[in-house]
């Protein structure tokens, strides 16, 4: 059976679409782009809106029951590769805070645009041990 997750804490959904799907065993993520769920405002900097996304993403999977250590999976877009060494140590420093028992697998792909022009979206598969 198919569960929506939704929760507060995260930007709600701008479309047709929802927050998450749990799956019972597996719960995927819709993208998350760096808006602030409180204030609807976008972080200027690719560092703080690289953090702000993975926020909005642990607030969907703590929803759904979990943590930031059951995310096995996660894709990133970005608008310009050459932010990629900034991303990557923000991300990096979030999953160590987090004290995910080792990082996920992910994908970076550069993108043309992203909606509301962010820099960044991030989504994410957590699985049920």
């Amino acid at each position: 059976m198919t569960k929506i997750i939704h929760t507060e804490n995260a930007p709600a959904a701008i479309g047709p679409y929802v927050q998450a799907v749990d799956l019972g065993n597996m719960v995927i993520t819709s993208g998350q782009i760096p808006v602030n769920p409180k204030t609807g405002e976008v972080p200027s900097d690719i560092k703080q809106q690289a953090r702000q996304s993975l926020e909005n993403l642990k607030a969907i999977i703590e929803q759904a029951g979990l943590t930031v250590g059951h995310i096995v999976k996660t894709t990133v877009f970005v608008k310009d590769l050459n932010d990629f060494a900034t991303v990557n140590a923000e991300y990096e420093a979030f999953f160590r805070e987090n004290a995910h028992p080792s990082f996920p697998a992910r994908s970076c792909v550069e993108v043309a645009r992203l909606p509301k022009d962010v820099g960044i979206e991030i989504e994410a598969i957590a699985v049920r041990s």
